[in-house]
């Protein structure tokens, strides 16, 4: 221990120190830590002495040296767009345990959908680099993510299929084939035709993609949309509250509503129960993501499934693919299964 400033500070415990206690060489410390293929034989006993004294010491390898020497940080980075949103929590358990399984850590950030925030994670990754990074990018351009790529040389997958660069593996779903369809299944199978929609700020991709769907399948049906049965909200539970609150009180109000995701669903399903209005049978309401909340909630939500953990899964192996070199080549794309699952909101 030493002295600064009349307190004391501690000294760290090095792997010289876990030599002398187990009375071996610090190269054989290393063998033993870093399971090394060594043509130098190692004997069981040498090896419980040194782990033993690792646990008494409570000795932790010195990664930024590992790094050094073999060329890697054994650091994956995530940006998610909504920490809050338990859609995004399967998603990173599911990397999270990927990650695990190669000796990697994780770090996670969070943008809350803006701009600034991604721009910000970024610059982060350019001062501190990572072996990878796993994106859900909101407005970030090609340009913005391929200046990371060169300048830090960090692998890069992502969710989404707006972003098409040659060094990049995407997981995609068809959200908008998906939204078109579950349009589609209410007015052919529950017989509606005035159906609303909660939508969010256009700029975000899967925003328009599915408003879109959305359109067109009314179009499509020959059905006719009101003016102000398009309520714009922002991904939370908060904006579907507000936005459900005006469809239902305007002059003609939908007998469905379709919300961009699940957050804004269950926001109007909490209003159109304060209200006094029924669910389903005076007004039916379908989410996006199919987060645990949906199934637990009375009446339970009718959603479009996406396996967040599934997809976090997926995202982290196509990474692990490329940094330790199994693939190479042109970058690939993976769809995402997607399907409607019915529940008692409609």
């Amino acid at each position: 221990m030493s002295k600064m400033n009349g307190r004391t500070k501690a000294t760290p415990i090095t792997m010289r120190d876990v030599a002398h206690l187990a009375g071996v060489s610090q190269s054989t410390v290393s063998r033993v830590l870093s399971k090394s293929l060594s043509s130098v034989p190692i004997s069981k006993d040498t090896a419980d002495k040194v782990l033993s004294a690792v646990e008494q010491l409570g000795y932790y390898p010195n990664l930024t040296a590992s790094s050094l020497r073999k060329q890697r940080t054994f650091m994956v980075a995530v940006l998610i767009a909504d920490i809050s949103n338990s859609f995004y929590h399967s998603i990173t358990r599911g990397i999270q345990d990927v990650a695990d399984q190669y000796g990697y850590d994780v770090l996670i950030a969070n943008s809350d959908h803006l701009y600034e925030n991604e721009k910000h994670f970024c610059r982060a990754m350019m001062r501190r680099p990572v072996d990878g990074i796993i994106l859900v990018p909101y407005h970030l351009t090609v340009e913005e993510i391929d200046e990371v790529i060169q300048r830090t040389g960090a692998t890069v997958t992502m969710l989404g299929s707006h972003i098409n660069h040659p060094l990049i593996d995407t997981l995609a779903g068809d959200d908008d084939q998906a939204t078109y369809d579950a349009v589609r299944w209410l007015i052919e199978n529950k017989q509606h035709t005035d159906i609303a929609y909660i939508r969010v700020p256009l700029s975000y991709p899967p925003g328009l993609r599915r408003f879109n769907a959305y359109l067109a399948a009314m179009r499509d049906c020959g059905l006719t949309i009101r003016d102000e049965w398009i309520q714009e909200g922002d991904f939370s539970i908060e904006g579907g509250q507000r936005t459900m609150r005006a469809l239902l009180s305007s002059p003609h109000p939908p007998q469905a509503v379709v919300a961009c995701n699940d957050l804004m669903a269950l926001g109007a399903l909490n209003v159109a129960l304060d209200m006094k209005w029924r669910v389903p049978e005076d007004v039916a309401i379908v989410g996006f993501d199919d987060i645990p909340l949906a199934s637990l909630v009375r009446p339970s939500l009718t959603t479009i499934t996406q396996l967040s953990t599934d997809i976090g899964t997926q995202l982290a192996e196509m990474l692990f693919e490329r940094i330790n070199g199994v693939v190479s080549g042109p970058s690939r794309h993976w769809t995402i299964p997607l399907h409607l699952i019915e529940r008692q909101s409609t």
